[in-house]
């Protein structure tokens, strides 16, 4: 049995394995998750917009 809350698409993403997924650096993506909190597709648009 794997551990799916980990990856659940209610919960906020953890920094670190955001940061990689996106190639942005670790204080960036605190403050993406921080702002947008659990919701994943705004966090992953703004982490978009940073990585450019």
């Amino acid at each position: 049995m794997s551990d799916k809350k980990a990856n659940a698409p209610d919960q906020p993403y953890q920094p670190i394995p955001f940061a990689k997924k996106h190639r942005i650096s670790v204080e960036d993506a605190k403050a993406i998750i921080e702002k947008h909190g659990a919701d994943r597709k705004s966090a992953d648009k703004e982490a978009r917009r940073v990585a450019v």
